[in-house]
């Protein structure tokens, strides 16, 4: 595949660095530092399913700085299945028309093998659709067999440490397939997104208090990224002018908080379906770039976000399953936040979803035996 190289000269810097050949020690020394800022090398980045909706809106983000930050060169490996492969060089031929600075290359491939060799993050958004008429039987069939020769590809052929994102559902599950065929990607790697739903709480609560979305967090998204999910406020707080406050205290309505607030974030993806009679795609998109920058760069200190991740019993989760948990990241680690009370309302809440979870394990190994 032809990558479209470019290389961004800083004259102005050059410029300058040689017309203040004498001046102050301390100029001089920064000039070097915002050079070397920009040489860092490219991190080569997979999305699968990359021409559909939500790969279209992925894309952009990702080369805009959004997922990685805005110093950090990309290159872009596009995967599709061959009926898409018109429509993904469309898409490959916008992403060199929009002279995207940080994009430093693209592949834009139907071969699973050239789209994961040298991958440093997949962010994998292909997956099998459930029709209409479908049993979910059939439609986990169709994924496990999606999932398994993915995970061998990426196991193969990805870059050492690689970090994977399952965002096509059912997300938890698939993520768990993935993990299952790919033994040598360490448990600790491998994730399924829950951060939309986390990010569609935030939105609620930010709405109902007419505060600013900045200013809401620590809502948590336990368990299956799917209606039995349980958005949980307890432990949630709002910056405002007298301090952080908790969301359950600003709100003064548990009515609401334990009713219409859960359902609203458990149903919003089917609410966007029927609104604009496709699914949540920008949302999904912003979210993953908002769970991998989290995963690279840190979470802030005080904040907790949510990730589906391999669970390790934590609060009485059952050991192997992706299930979404409040965590912490730093140094690219990401961390289960611990010791957060869990009230009765709550624990019947994580217990559900996990059931579903260990239905749905069940489902998918007896697809692939």
């Amino acid at each position: 595949m032809h990558s479209p190289h470019t290389t961004q000269h800083n004259t102005t810097l050059t410029s300058l660095s040689l017309s203040n050949k004498n001046c102050s020690s301390s100029l001089q020394s920064s000039i070097p530092s915002i050079s070397s800022k920009m040489a860092k090398d490219p991190v080569r980045v997979l999305v699968t399913g990359a021409a559909g909706q939500i790969g279209y809106a992925l894309v952009p983000m990702i080369a805009r700085g959004v997922m990685l930050g805005p110093d950090q060169p990309v290159i872009l490996h596009m995967l599709d299945i061959p009926p898409a492969a018109e429509s993904l060089n469309g898409v490959k031929m916008e992403l060199v028309d929009a002279a995207f600075p940080l994009l430093k290359g693209v592949v834009a491939t139907t071969d699973v093998v050239e789209a994961c060799t040298g991958v440093n993050i997949a962010v994998m958004v292909g997956g099998f659709p459930r029709k209409e008429g479908m049993e979910r039987k059939d439609v986990m069939s169709k994924n496990v067999s999606i999932y398994k020769s993915q995970a061998s590809a990426l196991e193969k052929h990805a870059a050492a440490n690689c970090k994977v994102l399952v965002v096509a559902n059912p997300a938890n599950t698939n993520a768990l397939i993935l993990k299952e065929y790919a033994p040598s990607i360490p448990e600790k790697n491998i994730s399924a997104l829950t951060r939309l739903d986390h990010n569609r709480a935030l939105g609620q609560i930010s709405e109902r208090l007419n505060v600013q979305v900045s200013d809401v967090k620590n809502v948590i998204i336990w368990g299956n990224h799917s209606s039995t999910q349980y958005p949980d406020v307890n432990h949630a707080t709002v910056n405002t002018p007298a301090g952080e406050k908790p969301v359950r205290e600003l709100v003064s309505d548990d009515a609401w908080l334990n009713g219409e607030f859960i359902s609203t974030v458990q149903q919003r993806g089917a609410a966007i379906i029927k609104a604009r009679k496709l699914s949540s795609a920008l949302s999904a998109a912003s979210a993953a770039c908002d769970h991998i920058r989290d995963w690279v760069l840190g979470t802030p200190q005080g904040t907790f976000v949510s990730m589906g991740v391999y669970s390790d019993g934590s609060y009485n989760v059952p050991a192997g399953l992706i299930y979404s948990f409040p965590v912490t990241t730093s140094n690219g680690e990401w961390k289960i936040v611990q010791g957060l009370s869990i009230d009765e309302f709550s624990r019947k809440k994580l217990d559900l979803t996990a059931e579903e979870l260990s239905e749905e394990k069940t489902l998918a190994y007896s697809c692939l035996s």
